[in-house]
């Protein structure tokens, strides 16, 4: 069988490469796998919490998941639409054997995918998916397994963002864009319960329209309403475990910006531990030179929000992320939870009674990418073309910029991005890297 995981779980077409079939065969291997403790010790009955974002093909997708997961010997547990993040909650909460997210993220309404974690809310390491994705096709059940729903699963992660602890919002307006996904009815919520004045965008659960010029891929809309509303923004994507957040004059603090404003703060309150963070090679050189300042070590990994946990476990960190906005701080979550994060860095704004504009501690140096089209061709982006053309850009740039090209993981892409002081330059350069790369499609 042709490999199934990509960077973040299986994603496809709904109903094309990724059909209900395929997703019950999941289930069945997953189920299978847990019996024979690919994910964690071997239980005879895996008990296994589901749930979905908005997506028109979510209902079908569960149904199909359970339909697989039960033939093959595991209870359900049916939190219905969550964050991914409320999944993982979940898992380590209730201490199952696994959870599975039925959602494609950030992309769009046709496509759906399939995330699983295993055993303490954890996202599997790649010898788990390579058994699972083994089993698929192959694995039989008894049969046996149940669905249950968990009447209080949102109540529960709720419960978890707004613990005690967190920062009285009392006085604070807050835009969210909730990119009419699973945050729809939890962030919100969340921020409310603490005390701020929310004005939500994108908040119908329309899945319909599940990402569509809005949320964490438009960050151009909450920053327009939060400008106009001298508000902080914060915009999601459709599953929640990505964020962005917009200050009070309309500028975009991205995962960079997040990171750097957390690092701070934690160092400060001793909670940084190890005096360090984790960011992918996508990171703004800014956020480098100004965690080499601040005497914060910097551990740097591919892009993929798996790599950034798996290295902040190796290292024992507890923070780091990517400059898409997924951020993760291990001592409060096990993966990244975009709703948490901007109730963190909202905290923080209103603990100084100042503003989100005031504590951002860096200025990213000007970025474009560009994003080229390559479908089912791999490779092209260490052909001898776009090597040439890599050279000739970092030749120019030299140490006041740099060039980075590599495949997306997500989605059928080639990804060119140029750093340079001026963002004309940066453009221009990143448009004559992405030209090499159709040259070399054609």
């Amino acid at each position: 069988m042709a490999k199934l995981f990509g960077t973040d779980g299986i994603r496809g077409t709904a109903g094309d490469d990724l059909t209900t079939e395929l997703v019950a065969e999941v289930g069945r291997a997953l189920a299978a796998a847990c019996r024979e403790g690919a994910l964690g010790s071997a239980v005879d009955r895996p008990r296994i919490v589901v749930g979905r974002d908005t997506r028109l093909s979510g209902p079908a997708m569960e149904e199909a998941l359970v339909e697989g997961l039960s033939s093959g010997g595991a209870d359900a547990l049916l939190g219905g639409v969550l964050p991914t993040a409320g999944v993982a909650f979940l898992t380590q909460h209730l201490r199952t054997d696994a959870g599975v997210v039925i959602s494609a993220s950030h992309n769009p309404p046709a496509d759906n995918g399939v995330k699983i974690f295993g055993p303490g809310g954890w996202k599997l390491p790649p010898s788990a998916e390579s058994v699972i994705e083994s089993l698929v096709g192959s694995a039989r059940g008894s049969g046996g397994g149940r669905a249950e729903i968990l009447d209080d699963a949102a109540e529960s992660y709720l419960g978890h963002l707004t613990s005690d602890g967190r920062a009285d919002l009392t006085g604070m307006r807050v835009v969210v864009d909730c990119a009419n996904g699973a945050a729809s009815s939890f962030a919100p919520a969340a921020f409310e319960r603490l005390g701020a004045t929310v004005r939500a965008l994108n908040a119908d659960g329309d899945g319909a329209r599940i990402n569509e010029d809005c949320g964490a891929l438009h960050p151009e809309v909450v920053a327009e309403a939060a400008q106009r509303d001298g508000a902080i923004g914060l915009t999601l994507d459709g599953d929640a475990d990505r964020a962005l957040l917009v200050d009070e004059q309309g500028a975009i603090v991205d995962g960079d910006g997040i990171i750097a404003i957390l690092a701070q703060h934690m160092r400060g309150d001793g909670s940084l531990r190890g005096d360090g963070v984790v960011v992918t090679v996508m990171s703004n050189q800014a956020l480098r030179r100004w965690c080499e300042a601040s005497g914060i070590d910097l551990v740097e990994t591919p892009v993929g929000d798996r790599h950034v946990l798996q290295a902040l476990r190796e290292h024992d960190y507890v923070l780091g992320g990517e400059q898409a906005g997924h951020v993760a701080r291990l001592d409060q979550m096990t993966t990244g939870d975009g709703i948490l994060i901007g109730l963190d860095v909202c905290g923080i704004v209103a603990s100084r009674g100042g503003r989100l504009a005031d504590i951002v501690p860096m200025r990213p140096l000007p970025q474009v990418l560009v994003n080229v089209p390559t479908p089912g061709l791999n490779g092209v982006d260490r052909s001898e073309g776009v090597r040439a053309a890599i050279a000739d850009v970092e030749r120019e740039l030299g140490v006041q910029g740099r060039v980075l090209v590599r495949p997306s993981g997500t989605e059928p892409l080639v990804r060119v991005m140029v750093e340079a002081p001026d963002r004309a330059v940066a453009g221009q350069w990143a448009d004559y890297v992405a030209q090499a790369v159709k040259r070399e499609l054609s």
